[in-house]
């Protein structure tokens, strides 16, 4: 593992623990080369996935740039952040459970906003105006409007 400090290829492995939720092996390590100390996570990866966009480009699926999304949609909402990254991990399993190597950015979509209605309502609505490209206010209004019929059924 390359140092992020000093890029010395030289490093060593002071402590080994997994995550909370038993997906992930932690590892604090530390720079023979500067000393620094910094923390890497080692996942399962079951399979490479590729994403295929709407205009047909594919690029490889990153875990981290799902999850930036999704705690964009969810900043200053009152959600723990071990909740979020269960919902993550919950979603790539999904992804590489689906026996697809190409996952269309339609089915990511999907997924995530099926963990976030569930979670919370705001970053629900949040997510889904840049999803679903909401243009206008009237957008903000209908979407809005479904989600209270829905919880009025309930």
């Amino acid at each position: 593992m390359r140092c992020p400090f000093c890029s010395n290829e030289d490093t060593q492995v002071k402590d080994s623990r997994p995550t909370e939720d038993n997906s992930a092996i932690r590892r604090r390590r530390s720079c023979t080369g500067c000393g620094a100390r910094f923390t890497t996570f080692e996942r399962v990866q079951l399979r490479e996935l590729t994403v295929m966009k709407k205009n047909g480009k594919r690029s490889p699926f990153i875990r981290e740039k799902m999850e930036k999304s999704i705690q964009l949609a969810l900043r200053k909402r009152p959600v723990e952040e071990d909740k979020v990254d269960r919902m993550v991990n919950g979603i790539v399993r999904q992804l590489e459970s689906l026996g697809e190597s190409e996952i269309p950015t339609d089915t990511i979509g999907k997924l995530i906003m099926e963990a976030l209605e569930h979670m919370d309502t705001v970053a629900y609505v949040r997510f889904a105006s840049v999803y679903k490209d909401f243009t206008a206010g009237e957008d903000f209004k209908n979407f809005v409007g479904k989600i209270a019929e829905t919880q009025d059924d309930k």
